[in-house]
């Protein structure tokens, strides 16, 4: 199994950040996500940021400090940190709820990673969010809760949905249709693949 980049995030539910990162993962605070960390005893290999979040610039800690008025959110600094140390699995805790703009950022960064051969993933305490492009995701049967998959570009096909509630063949999804909104788990191995284009996925467990 490959090693995994966790980034933390400054979200507001901090309490739901909670994850066990193993001895070759890279973990990264993204600003204000350092308290989250410090919360859960977890030193991050790295603090990348503004600083305007946690309000202050860790010490003993590698910190890699940018201005404000910048291109690139904090997140998307720490994921291009991540892909430059080779990483290809991230997990992006903290990153949802809170401002509705912070959010909708992460969804595009899980789309950058998608475009550049990653695979992220958005999760709190019952959310799971992640982008894949022209490929596939499996699902085990132990899964339970609803799944959406939402079109990203202004056109995706040959969507295949295999073992959920409401299957999809060879289909066409939009980015200005929900059709694929409130699928559900039914105790089967499952399977959402993609010929051509971006989709999002979010889960919603039970």
């Amino acid at each position: 199994m490959s090693a995994t980049c966790f980034i933390v995030g400054a979200a507001p539910d901090g309490d739901s950040v909670c994850f066990t990162p193993q001895a070759d993962d890279l973990i990264i605070a993204a600003d204000g996500g350092f308290a989250h960390l410090e919360r859960m005893g977890i030193i991050p290999h790295i603090v990348i940021g503004d600083f305007d979040s946690l309000g202050f610039m860790p010490s003993q800690i590698t910190v890699l400090s940018y201005a404000k008025e910048k291109d690139d959110t904090d997140m998307m600094l720490a994921i291009r940190y991540g892909l430059e140390k080779g990483h290809q699995t991230f997990e992006i805790h903290g990153g949802l709820g809170g401002r509705i703009d912070h959010t909708i950022a992460n969804i595009q960064a899980l789309t950058f990673l998608a475009h550049h051969g990653a695979r992220g993933s958005l999760i709190d305490r019952n959310t799971c969010a992640t982008v894949i492009c022209s490929s596939s995701i499996e699902f085990d049967a132990a899964e339970r809760g609803y799944i959406s998959v939402f079109a990203l570009d202004k056109e995706v096909r040959g969507v295949t949905v295999y073992g959920l509630q409401y299957p999809l063949t060879d289909a066409v999804l939009t980015n200005e249709y929900p059709i694929g909104v409130s699928n559900a788990f039914v105790g089967e191995k499952s399977t959402i693949s993609v010929r051509e284009g971006t989709l999002l996925i979010i889960i919603l467990r039970a």
